[in-house]
């Protein structure tokens, strides 16, 4: 029996309420994190899923009516990755649908630029 209060079942539970192309898309997204940063700890930051590394809000993602999110929570990773220029959406935001989703090492590339930036400030 899993602890439906944990961060990984909440999710589980929250991703499981999409329709089956977002939430695989979501599923998929949620792995290439975990695969990028897997010292990383899945969390709930604003309601969403996200993951949290040393102590801060690492990225968090989301699905919506029209579109997913993948957010770098740092404007200035979006601004720094002119290859991700086709999914960038709004200032610190990545929108994809499952139709075309953003590749796996491009994920990765988000997610080390973040874990870089969170390594270079002081440890809380």
């Amino acid at each position: 029996m899993t602890d439906e209060t944990t961060p990984s079942a909440r999710i589980d539970a929250r991703l499981a309420t999409f329709p089956s192309p977002q939430g695989a898309a979501l599923q998929q997204l949620r792995e290439a994190i975990a695969v990028a940063a897997p010292e990383a700890e899945e969390a709930i930051s604003y309601g969403m899923p996200a993951f949290r590394y040393r102590g801060r809000m690492l990225v968090s993602y989301d699905g919506f009516k029209t579109h997913c999110s993948l957010f770098p929570m740092s404007p200035s990773v979006v601004d720094r990755h002119p290859e991700l220029a086709e999914f960038a959406a709004a200032k610190g935001t990545y929108h994809f649908t499952p139709e075309h989703p953003i590749p796996a090492e491009l994920v990765e590339v988000v997610v080390r630029q973040r874990m870089a930036e969170i390594d270079s400030r002081a440890p809380r």
